[in-house]
């Protein structure tokens, strides 16, 4: 009866979480196909004002790599009525925060405000899309932020080229074979028609979505949006028609040597469907199964009891149109880098022949459910998170429902998406090496 009784009480708890968590928004769109999203929180007196374009690093031509990034600064310059400059001085001034950030899908811009001060994160973000200015001295100045950000987190930061490294190798036809930050001989022989060009194809209202979150009043928030929004000139629609990949169907062995590293590294390396495919959920519980704690199978082998590695993990870098997959181990001591692959590799295996322990199962599902409660505590990852379920899932209502894909995974089918995706034939080999010192 007690052990009933406890059973009860822990469904009762999980239901009681998830309506807690339930995030209640509005959506429409407006005639310019600006997809607008409202969430209203009156808990705190601070707003949330977000842009998010469907536009990031994979958006651009051979020898015109960069660009999304490149934008992510250069519409912090100023607009028609934003002086050069004065951006983050306005927001700051007036009791806000602000950012931006691109990935290779999309690009992100927001700003915290206190509440009353709605108004002026709505008229900065439209300032953006509709004035910006773009002109040769704007252009020069960000292409030397842009040159010194790659060279703090690329260029001199150790294991700073792994990621790159990673697209160049698992991609040989779909532009994330090139790196989101672009290469900068790309950025030097841009044109200022081509930056132009650049925003008027995709800074535009139907290739964006607006988030408002907060402490709002509905009906006035609707007003403002549609008196500072509606006037801008919808955009040509955007077709993409990138090359599909060849599968790798034989492992490829590669070394890649990094400046600023003493100890090498061993990665094991898979393309891996984009992250709106079933099949990439499945592989987020694999990767945490498999490194996500000090209790996990790579870190309490690897790292704690055959002391081989001083770092293990598993990672689903999640993509659109296709993630990448990588484990990771940094070895310790003498231990070589095949030593360590054959040990990442064994566990892989693992996954691919046996199904995972109901305990650990279990576990697993507990993790997933804990992160459900946590992932929107706050009114600006709320807002982060209705953009990207909008324009990357093309549904907001994912925002809620989610953890149902998770919760729906089973053991069977870990076996099985691992048995499909995690094949040694379909790996890439990664020695990370310390880049060798030239003889005197």
């Amino acid at each position: 009866m007690k052990n009933k009784l406890l059973l009860a009480s822990a469904i009762l708890f999980s239901s009681v979480v998830t309506i807690a968590q339930e995030v209640k928004y509005e959506e429409y769109k407006l005639d310019n196909g600006l997809h607008v999203i409202l969430h209203k929180d009156n808990t705190a007196p601070v707003v949330t004002t977000a842009v998010m374009y469907h536009v990031g690093g994979k958006d651009r031509t051979e020898g015109r790599t960069g660009f999304a990034h490149f934008f992510e600064h250069l519409l912090f310059e100023g607009t028609e009525n934003i002086e050069k400059g004065k951006w983050f001085e306005i927001v700051s001034s007036n009791g806000g925060k602000n950012n931006a950030n691109t990935s290779q899908d999309r690009t992100y811009y927001y700003e915290v405000f206190p509440s009353n001060n709605l108004k002026l994160g709505l008229w900065m973000e439209a300032e953006r899309m509709l004035h910006p200015i773009i002109d040769q001295k704007g252009i020069d100045t960000q292409q030397e932020v842009v040159k010194e950000e790659k060279r703090l987190r690329y260029d001199n930061s150790p294991y700073g080229q792994l990621l790159p490294v990673l697209g160049a190798n698992l991609f040989k036809k779909h532009p994330y074979k090139d790196p989101n930050i672009g290469y900068m001989k790309d950025l030097d022989a841009a044109t200022l028609e081509d930056v132009i060009a650049y925003n008027k194809k995709y800074y535009v209202p139907n290739n964006a979505a607006l988030v408002v979150a907060g402490d709002i009043d509905i009906a006035e928030t609707k007003k403002m949006i549609n008196d500072y929004f509606a006037p801008i000139p919808r955009g040509a629609d955007i077709v993409r028609n990138f090359p599909k990949e060849d599968p790798i169907t034989e492992e490829v062995k590669v070394k890649a040597y990094d400046a600023n590293i003493q100890i090498p590294a061993a990665g094991i390396a898979y393309r891996t469907p984009g992250f709106r495919e079933r099949d990439a959920y499945v592989l987020d519980m694999i990767s945490t199964y498999l490194s996500d704690g000090k209790s996990s199978k790579l870190y309490k082998k690897m790292v704690d009891e055959q002391k081989q590695a001083l770092q293990v993990g598993a990672f689903n870098i999640p993509q659109e149109d296709y993630s990448m997959y990588l484990v990771f181990a940094l070895p310790v001591g003498e231990t070589s880098l095949e030593t360590l692959v054959a040990e990442m590799e064994e566990e892989i295996a693992l996954v691919r022949t046996e199904l995972i322990s109901e305990n650990d199962y279990q576990k697993l599902q507990n993790k997933f459910e804990n992160q459900f409660v946590n992932s929107n505590s706050s009114v600006e990852g709320i807002a982060n998170s209705l953009a990207r379920y909008h324009v990357l899932y093309g549904d907001t209502e994912l925002i809620n429902k989610e953890i149902e894909i998770y919760r729906s995974i089973t053991r069977e089918e870990i076996m099985e998406v691992a048995k499909k995706h995690l094949n040694t034939n379909q790996r890439v080999l990664i020695d990370y090496l310390p880049e060798e010192k030239p003889a005197n």
